[in-house]
């Protein structure tokens, strides 16, 4: 299994650096991300766009580029059981709220035993923690 943080996933949509090799790791596999990711995506385009790095049509493309991949990767919906493991990472590694939940996800979406599943982020400290559970991490 292979997570993906917010992070990782907006140079999907948006062209950054690591975009390409970004496209072409999700062209290797399933998507596997936190149902609210898409908010969180949504969130960087915007302010990309009100700070103008994004234009208006772009801005567009984008936000349609993002509901065609969030129709078609592999939502983590269980809010209880990430709930709870994300007050856990919160009292373990240092995160904000948001990276705590994205990193409960993937420990829910690999029942618990992270070693062997991949953490795909562009988060400096997300990864630190991500590392630290077990995950094989891919940095972008």
């Amino acid at each position: 299994m292979r997570y993906w943080d917010a992070s990782a996933l907006v140079p999907l949509i948006v062209a950054e650096e690591s975009s390409e090799r970004l496209r072409a790791l999700a062209r290797d596999g399933d998507i596997v991300t936190w149902c609210l990711s898409s908010v969180e995506i949504s969130s960087a385009i915007e302010r990309r766009a009100r700070e103008g790095a994004v234009a208006g049509a772009d801005r567009r493309t984008a936000l349609e580029l993002l509901a065609e991949i969030a129709g078609v990767w592999t939502e983590v919906t269980a809010v209880a059981p990430v709930r709870e493991r994300a007050c856990r990472l919160l009292a373990v590694h240092s995160l904000r709220a948001a990276d705590a939940v994205q990193l409960a996800a993937a420990l829910v979406a690999a029942g618990d035993r992270p070693a062997g599943h991949e953490f795909v982020c562009a988060d400096g400290r997300l990864a630190d923690a991500a590392g630290r559970e077990g995950y094989r991490l891919t940095l972008s």
